[in-house]
């Protein structure tokens, strides 16, 4: 039992989520009163030579997940991404604002959207970005393992967003799912829509770096001398990233009343709660 009541949680042993008569199954094996959907095709260059899996994953499960929900009179709960934009903006993007996604993987992730808003349910979307966990491979890994192999690191520093600890992203999440009422579809039908989520404040990739290696808690296993600065285009990938994709969460906080932290303070947490 968790505090907030019976929860099921699937990994991806579980489920295979391009099975979708297997998703609809166990939902409704399981007939949840909220379902928060976490899972996600996210390897955005590989996404550009495997555009079809990541469309099942990311546009048609969360459409499944939806009518799902509606059927059963539950809430769902589904994470998109700043990828849906594409950065020429020169500001914070809103809500509102035009999606215009420049890989497969933010057109993926914008299609799940649309399938969760046609079918007109209790629904949440929550777009975050430059989600990282210290589990695992992340940027923080990476950054970590390259200081530790190279005397000099080129970071780009025309790529701008959020940086999000997945901890805070979650524990958020359980928040406002404990300040609502117990059955939720009613009260978050009320709120429907698309929400804003992620770390407060923005950096480039450099200046998160930068801030990385200071806080590393093994500074003397690192051999870098130089972090100097580089362009997008000095690294080509399949998959064109946006440059200024930074969020603006304002809407997400005068509705639930709850806001991430600036990333500069969660960024010490997070590396931190790697040593315990």
């Amino acid at each position: 039992m968790a505090p907030l009541g019976p929860v099921t949680a699937l990994d991806y042993e579980d489920l295979d989520l391009q099975d979708f008569d297997a998703v609809r199954r166990i939902v409704r094996d399981g007939q949840p009163e909220l379902i928060v959907n976490a899972s996600a095709y996210t390897d955005v260059d590989r996404a550009e030579s495997e555009p079809d899996k990541a469309h099942a994953i990311n546009a048609v499960v969360p459409g499944i997940l939806a009518e799902e929900a509606r059927t059963l009179d539950a809430g769902l709960i589904h994470y998109s991404t700043d990828y849906v934009f594409d950065g020429e903006k020169g500001g914070l993007y809103h809500e509102d604002d035009p999606a215009h996604p420049l890989n497969a993987y933010g057109r993926s992730k914008l299609g799940g959207e649309q399938a969760i808003r046609l079918v007109d349910g209790a629904y949440l979307i929550f777009r975050t970005a430059w989600v990282y966990s210290m589990r695992g491979s992340s940027f923080i890994s990476k950054t970590l393992s390259w200081a530790r192999r190279n005397e000099m690191l080129r970071i780009v520093d025309d790529q701008v967003s959020n940086p999000t600890w997945a901890r805070m992203l979650a524990e958020t999440t359980a928040l406002l799912v404990a300040g609502a009422p117990r059955q939720p579809a009613a009260w978050m039908w009320e709120r429907r829509g698309v929400y804003h989520l992620a770390g407060d404040g923005y950096a480039s990739r450099l200046e998160w770096a930068r801030r990385i290696l200071e806080l590393d808690p093994k500074r003397d296993e690192q051999v870098v001398k130089e972090l100097l600065p580089a362009r997008s285009s000095d690294f080509p990938t399949p998959a064109q990233r946006p440059t200024f994709s930074a969020l603006d969460c304002e809407r997400f906080t005068s509705t639930f009343g709850l806001r991430l932290p600036p990333w500069q303070d969660a960024l010490p947490l997070a590396m931190g709660s790697a040593l315990t």
